[in-house]
């Protein structure tokens, strides 16, 4: 079975105004201009959403949201579900992101409530897990990621189109990056969890790194086995730059 297509997203977090609109404009041009070989995203704050879909309409450029509430609607003051996202244009989204998990304790079953949403209103979820600083010092990355991917999928995603995320919590946003080799590593146990729980199917979902992807080690990182994109914050934010990455990918 082929690896999958390559996928870049570009995550803005909480940056992001009217103005931003145009970034999403400008890489979209250059993207027509010479077309790339991995699918680009941006996953953009709720209040940019509608404007930059709108924006992007007809291009090659996705746009996601970063968070879902697992229900459709009710009395949940600030949140946002997947029928608001699928409503302002978006296609994509985030789920259980690092940040997510360690200030506001997502904890797996709630990444998993998530995931079904997003696959109840057609949105494609890029599910993320990464171990902390300590779990890494302590030799226990892979268990920690392993038991977070399979607490976190849900059997509705067999057949379905999805990412996985992998983001070590103590390179997110700190400019740290693990070796090429401890990535693989943990690529490649996340593609073995994948089997385990899809079948053939596995090979079909991609692999995204997250974790202080830029310029200068884009093209290290995504040669390595098993990975198959870039889940990027800081990056993402300067067209030149989450450009670059995008052509890294090949």
């Amino acid at each position: 079975m082929p690896a999958p297509r390559p996928l870049i997203v570009g995550n803005w977090k909480m940056f992001g105004l009217g103005a931003n609109i145009e970034d999403g404009r400008q890489l979209a041009a250059a993207l027509e201009a010479q077309p790339a070989k991995a699918r680009a995203a941006i996953c953009a704050p709720a209040t940019l959403i509608a404007r930059l879909a709108a924006a992007l309409e007809g291009s090659a450029v996705i746009v996601g949201g970063q968070d879902i509430h697992p229900q459709p609607r009710g009395a949940f003051t600030g949140d946002i579900s997947g029928e608001m996202l699928v409503d302002a244009g978006a296609r994509m989204v985030i789920v259980g992101h690092s940040e997510r998990r360690a200030a506001y304790g997502e904890t797996n079953a709630i990444v998993a409530a998530k995931t079904r949403a997003a696959l109840r209103c057609g949105l494609e979820p890029i599910v993320c897990v990464g171990e902390s600083l300590a779990d890494r010092d302590a030799g226990r990355t892979l268990n920690v990621i392993r038991k977070e991917l399979t607490e976190s999928l849900t059997t509705e995603l067999t057949g379905a189109k999805f990412a996985v995320a992998y983001e070590p919590l103590w390179a997110v946003g700190t400019g740290r990056t693990p070796t090429v080799d401890q990535i693989e590593e943990a690529h490649v146990a996340l593609r073995e969890t994948l089997g385990h729980i899809l079948g053939d199917a596995a090979r079909r979902v991609p692999i995204l790194y997250g974790g202080s992807v830029k310029p200068a080690n884009a093209a290290a990182i995504l040669a390595a086995e098993d990975v198959d994109g870039a889940l990027i914050g800081g990056a993402s934010l300067k067209v030149e730059d989450f450009l670059a990455v995008i052509r890294a990918a090949g």
